[in-house]
Order: C-alpha cells, then structure tokens, then sequence
C-alpha cells in the first residue's frame, strides 16, 4: 500500500519506507548533535581532554598523536589516526567513508580531507563515498583539499593550498590545482619522531 506522502524524487512511500526514513532521519539528527558536540570540544585548548572525547565519540587515534583547536569530523567512528601524528587547527576530517592516517604524519592547518562528494551527474545530485588514505610520513601543508578516493603514499609531500583528485606514490612532491608531481623526496628512509604539541593550541 503507498501514503500519499512522497520522497524528494517524487515517488510514493509505503509504510515501511516512510518508517525507514523516519528511522534514518532520527540518525542523522543524533550525529550532527555529536558532530556539533565535537565541534565545542574543539574550542577547548587542552589536547588530552580533546583526544578523550574524540576518542569517546569513535575516533580511533594512537599513542603520542595531537589534533589541534577547530578541527571538524563528519562521522567520527570511520576516523583511525596512528601515533604521533600531528594535525594543525581547523582541520576538516571526513568519516562519512574510511579515512586512515598513518603514524609520523604532519598535517598542516586549514586542511580539508573529504571522502564524500555529489555525483554531478546523477540525477538526483546523489552523494557518491570513497576511503581516502595517508601513509606513515606523509606531510600536507597548509589549506590542501584531499577529494574522495585518494592514497598519499608514504613519505609524500603535499604543498600548501594543492587539490588532491588522484593517488600520489610515495616519497613524491606535489603541488598545484590539481596537483601534480613536482619533484621526490630524496630521503627514503625515514625515522623521525613529531614529538609533544605546543600546549593550548
């Protein structure tokens, strides 16, 4: 039996759809509250009560790692970070699709990580996810956007303010809107450690 109650795309709802969509909307309420929670929490400037709750709402994040003030997560509980990772203020970290950050990984302020994006040819303007992954080492300056569907491999770097649309290998250097390879990190082997965050940052 159809309601005389129709979705966006103008097709008529059965009972058990309606209550599907009920069911579905009460989510994502409840995660844009937490969202929003999350948001707060990156005013606090105290990186261990920051970690504990990001920690609690699902964010996987290893031993040593520091997420500065401001930063935003869609969807906390797809978010593993490694260990001493450093991620600068204001960062944007998508986990509508698995985002993996590997350990040793510097990541510059105002970077925007995405790993959801319309379908510009849809239809229905539909969202399309895809992971997104930053190998160990790996260095994005400031102002990057990382799209759906990228791997940076290990010991890559990312200039400041590039567009990411495709893989980058490791231990390559890229730049520019969109970015392409622009020369290779000569040290292969790489063993260093980020050490302690600046405190109230």
């Amino acid at each position: 039996m159809e309601l005389p109650i129709a979705d966006k795309t103008g097709k008529k709802l059965t009972p058990s759809e309606l209550a599907g969509k009920g069911v579905n909307r009460i989510g994502n309420i409840i995660l844009e509250f937490k969202v929003y929670l999350l948001h707060l929490t990156g005013c606090v400037p105290f990186h261990h009560w920051r970690r504990f709750v990001y920690r609690l709402a699902g964010v996987k994040i290893g031993r040593g790692t520091t997420i500065h003030m401001g930063s935003s997560f869609y969807d906390p509980k797809n978010i593993r970070i490694g260990s001493d990772t450093v991620i600068g203020e204001k960062a944007v970290l998508d986990g509508r699709a698995p985002l993996t950050i590997g350990s040793h990984v510097a990541i510059a302020s105002e970077v925007m990580i995405y790993n959801s994006e319309h379908d510009i040819n849809d239809e229905f303007f539909l969202a399309q996810c895809a992971p997104v992954t930053i190998e160990d080492y790996v260095f994005i300056g400031p102002r990057t956007i990382i799209l759906p569907g990228v791997t940076i491999g290990k010991g890559a770097i990312v200039g400041a303010g590039a567009v990411v649309t495709k893989d980058v290998p490791p231990s390559a250097i890229v730049g520019g809107t969109p970015a392409k390879i622009i020369g290779e990190r000569r040290n292969k082997e790489l063993h260093y450690q980020l050490g302690r965050a600046r405190w109230f940052r």
